[in-house]
């Protein structure tokens, strides 16, 4: 009874040495990563304001690009093309190291994607980073016990760092290496390093995407309440075409043609011709300006969310480098605006609406599509936010744009 009793205090002194040393640790990560996001967000953002002045001279490049790419691979680190496959895996502890040269390679063949005009995002490489430097870290200095911790507090502060929504990184970084499950421990480091992230980079340059939002829905009212199931089913099943998609068509680039340099090369030609002639490369690169029209009272077409998601899932399902949810923000806000013009209801609020919860469908995730909805737009609408967003992931049906996400029946965290 006395032994038992002189083991109490020594386990909670244990627990909170480990707890202060994996604080200290994320602050650290979250710092080198924070860094890291902002020459890799800087560097994206000069590219594309360039890529905007000369995309007819560029664009006829982008077969040659991916070649390239595919060349850096297959020369440097082919495993590196599992990408977020391998951060998955090592999370779910069915792997036991994510290579370093991951790092550079996802950062420059990102920007060579994005310089030529391929249609895809960035966070797949802020998370990858992320992941994979604290995944090192853990490794290198014998964080045994569980790495897992501070692979997802790397995760988040990738996220974080990139975006500047600490907390939706949080939850998005939890939620997403589980469907259903998560590490309740990773909470507090998590926290720690998107939070020291966001604001390393934010210090040197990075700007916040945000526009707070003065209007808000009236939800004590039926007809609204009828929309907002309407505008969740909508979201929800455009998240989940999406995924559905994106793995079939995957799946038949690589059957049809195996060889991932015939495949890169010959596809991207009409894929290079098709992303000019609509509107002069309107839907290259991460849809940031169909986001920014959303929101500024520009134009939007009915038809750009459903091109935009057919021209990212080609790009990617070829070989190109970036992400997924950039081009998922910019395909939910364009729908969402659509969707209140033909309701009747204010297009800026539903695009609002459509920027967060097409985001969750697609990334099987609940809590981050709300939170970064009040991270982005303010807190007016949070109701409208937790209502939609969970009407979406119910909807969605468990699938994810992360073929390895696990599921919590299979997994043990």
């Amino acid at each position: 009874m006395e032994s038992s009793l002189l083991k109490k205090p020594a386990k909670r002194i244990k627990g909170m040495k480990e707890t202060i040393f994996y604080v200290i640790a994320a602050l650290f990560l979250g710092a080198v990563i924070g860094c890291i996001d902002a020459l890799f967000g800087r560097v994206l953002i000069a590219i594309t304001d360039f890529r905007g002045r000369y995309i007819q001279i560029l664009i006829w490049f982008l077969p040659i690009a991916g070649l390239f790419i595919c060349w850096m691979y297959h020369h440097f680190n082919e495993t590196s093309l599992k990408g977020m496959t391998l951060v998955l895996e090592a999370a779910q502890g069915k792997r036991e190291d994510i290579p370093l040269a991951l790092v550079p390679l996802v950062m420059i063949c990102t920007w060579i994607t994005h310089l030529f005009g391929g249609s895809a995002g960035r966070e797949g490489v802020a998370v990858q980073i992320g992941a994979t430097l604290s995944h090192w870290f853990a490794r290198r200095f014998k964080f045994a016990d569980n790495r897992t911790i501070l692979l997802i507090a790397g995760m988040a502060a990738g996220f974080g760092g990139l975006f500047q929504t600490p907390f939706a990184a949080v939850f998005f970084a939890m939620e997403v290496v589980v469907t259903g499950k998560m590490l309740y421990q990773a909470f507090l480091p998590s926290l720690v390093a998107a939070v020291t992230a966001s604001t390393f980079s934010n210090a040197l340059g990075l700007e916040k995407f945000a526009v707070p939002l003065k209007q808000s829905f009236n939800l004590s009212e039926s007809k609204t309440m009828f929309y907002m199931v309407i505008l969740g089913v909508a979201f929800g099943l455009t998240g989940r075409v999406f995924s559905v998609l994106l793995k079939r068509a995957k799946a038949f680039m690589g059957e049809k043609l195996a060889n991932p340099y015939k495949r890169i090369g010959f596809v991207s030609i009409p894929l290079a011709i098709i992303l000019f002639a609509f509107w002069n490369g309107r839907y290259c690169g991460l849809g940031t300006n169909l986001i920014s029209q959303t929101f500024t009272g520009g134009e939007i077409f009915s038809f750009d969310w459903i091109i935009k998601l057919l021209l990212t899932v080609i790009t990617l399902s070829i070989g190109f480098q970036g992400g997924e949810v950039t081009p998922l923000f910019s395909i939910g806000a364009s729908l969402g605006f659509c969707l209140g013009n033909l309701f009747g209801i204010s297009p800026v609020l539903c695009g609002a609406l459509g920027y967060a919860a097409v985001f969750g469908s697609a990334t099987n995730t609940v809590i981050a599509p709300f939170l970064i909805g009040i991270e982005v737009f303010g807190a007016k609408n949070a109701l409208a936010f937790v209502l939609v967003c969970s009407i979406a992931y119910i909807v969605n049906g468990d699938r994810c744009i992360y073929g390895a996400q696990g599921s919590s029946n299979s997994c043990q965290l």
